[in-house]
């Protein structure tokens, strides 16, 4: 998953609470663990714990070897935010070396040279739009949760 520049605030004011690219991605991935996958239509997709909701829109990709991902990026001599879906691995560094911690194998290949991102995993890449308070109908079918605020009290006698 790729983050826009307000997708990447929202989750630094709203989750992670650093600016690290790891520790994003780390309160990323445990967030997605706790939520379940809304497919809203074709292109958007929303995935929502009952409190907030990540809005996300799917992106093309091609299914390529790592050796042939290896020759896309072999001209890149700029640090790149690179993540790697499948071994939950996100770094800002160069793609050459980021690539050598992937295992070989087939990949969803996703390189965006103006915003300067890399994504490889075995699921086609989702781009985060938003991170916003769940709406009604997302927090009414979410299983329930515990009861928000404290619970209620006899009054004293």
């Amino acid at each position: 998953m790729l983050l826009t520049r307000h997708a990447r605030e929202r989750l630094i004011k709203r989750l992670a609470k650093r600016k690290r690219l790891d520790r994003i991605y780390s309160e990323l991935w445990t967030f997605l663990d706790r939520s379940r996958r809304i497919d809203v239509n074709e292109r958007v997709v929303i995935f929502t714990d009952g409190r907030k909701s990540l809005v996300c829109a799917r992106l093309e990709c091609e299914r390529i070897s790592l050796e042939e991902i290896r020759e896309w990026v072999s001209d890149i001599s700029k640090t790149y935010g690179c993540v790697f879906f499948d071994g939950r691995l996100a770094r800002e560094t160069l793609p050459g070396k980021f690539l050598e911690l992937v295992p070989d194998g087939v990949y969803c290949f996703y390189l965006n040279r103006e915003k300067r991102s890399l994504y490889i995993g075995s699921e086609p890449p989702l781009l985060a739009i938003t991170l916003r308070p769940a709406k009604k109908g997302e927090r009414a079918t979410h299983s329930q949760r515990e009861p928000q605020g404290s619970p209620r009290r006899a009054p004293p006698e």
